[in-house]
């Protein structure tokens, strides 16, 4: 994996000057209909849908990633990019429209994964292959499903809030707080399932909430609730299944006081997350391949739209089909473990995680 940003905007910056495709969340109608199956040169084109911008990883990763493994590969393809800022209408109007325009390939990655089965159908009936990233969709058969063993990402993330509750010898002696994300989002449910998997039995569960959207302000409210309800000594521990909700807890524990964290839990390796971890607020991250995922989707899109289909390793049930699928493994990440995998790989430059108040903590955990 090599994942510098630096490296990351060259390629999206070629890739946009090489392939026309648009730099805003809403595709241009003029570049989708230049790239289609008609178009200029014949080039196919590749329609992405991502489903929000407020985890990072999205723009800043999935999305550039994706743009210049396409541009590798089908130098003549184009990519039809949206953003649906966590609003399933708009979702689904950026997809019909790509449909309308003649888009080849659907990669799509699903604001309400439940919802939009007449969407994947709409494809099928033009014949219009989908893969579906990231999330899996369900109530229909599709081409492709990548993404993370998710019930493996919450047992990894039980796990390590139970080693780091038993290391403290707190794992009895108070409540948990367990802060999932958001319902419409079927990943959610499994890091859910993975958590339960570990802790039930184990922790004493103060408070659980699921979270709209994803949303780090909406988890800051929960967290807030959970602190009145319990009372602040009284929380051991928080599972938190992604670094923006794990921001948002930290801000409502700070507002109440507290000088000292208890044991927290993240998901996506956010640049500020991983700042977190070394200066002591965070207790972990999940580190996900995500150039794996981006650009082995881009690969099955190039695929498709040549007429191909590559067997997959591996099958997921949606509740209505076995979906050929690309499950990928997550990694746990903690103070000890930044330097061999997030730095190592150049997820993050040295220089971008160490700022002048975080040298100490990174000569410590091994980062130069």
């Amino acid at each position: 994996m090599r994942r510098g940003m630096l490296a990351i905007s060259v390629a999206a910056l070629l890739f946009g000057a090489a392939c026309g495709n648009s730099s805003d969340t809403e595709a241009k109608p003029s570049e989708a209909t230049a790239g289609g199956a008609g178009g200029a040169g014949g080039g196919k084109t590749v329609a992405l849908f991502l489903p929000e911008s407020k985890t990072t990883r999205y723009e800043a990763f999935d999305r550039p990633l994706f743009e210049a493994k396409v541009a590798e590969l089908c130098p003549d393809c184009h990519v039809l990019y949206s953003n649906a800022d966590q609003d399933a209408a708009k979702q689904q109007q950026q997809v019909e429209a790509a449909l309308t325009q003649g888009a080849d390939v659907l990669v799509l990655d699903a604001v309400d994964a439940a919802a939009v089965a007449p969407l994947v159908n709409k494809a099928k009936q033009k014949k219009v292959p989908v893969i579906a990233y990231d999330r899996l969709i369900s109530g229909i058969d599709y081409e492709y499903y990548v993404s993370f063993d998710n019930v493996r990402v919450g047992e990894m993330q039980g796990q390590a809030l139970l080693d780091a509750l038993n290391a403290k010898g707190t794992a009895g002696k108070g409540e948990i707080v367990m802060i999932h994300g958001s319902p419409t989002d079927p990943s959610s449910a499994d890091y859910k399932k993975g958590a339960h998997n570990i802790l039930d039995g184990k922790v004493t569960i103060g408070r659980e909430f699921d979270t709209p959207d994803w949303s780090p302000d909406k988890a800051q409210q929960e967290m807030e609730q959970a602190i009145t309800a319990i009372g602040r000594d009284n929380i051991v521990g928080v599972l938190s299944a992604n670094d923006g909700m794990a921001s948002g807890a930290i801000a409502a524990m700070k507002r109440a006081g507290y000088t000292t964290m208890p044991p927290i839990t993240g998901q996506d390796s956010e640049l500020a997350a991983v700042q977190r971890i070394l200066s002591g607020e965070q207790y972990m991250t999940i580190y996900l391949d995500i150039r794996a995922e981006a650009e082995r989707s881009a690969e099955l899109a190039v695929a498709l739209a040549k007429g191909e289909k590559p067997a997959a390793p591996d099958k997921a049930n949606n509740g209505t089909a076995d979906i050929p699928a690309y499950l990928l493994d997550p990694i746990p990440v903690t103070v000890d473990k930044i330097a061999d995998t997030i730095i190592k790989d150049g997820f993050y430059k040295a220089a971008d995680v160490c700022t002048p108040e975080l040298t100490d903590a990174c000569a410590k955990a091994g980062i130069k």
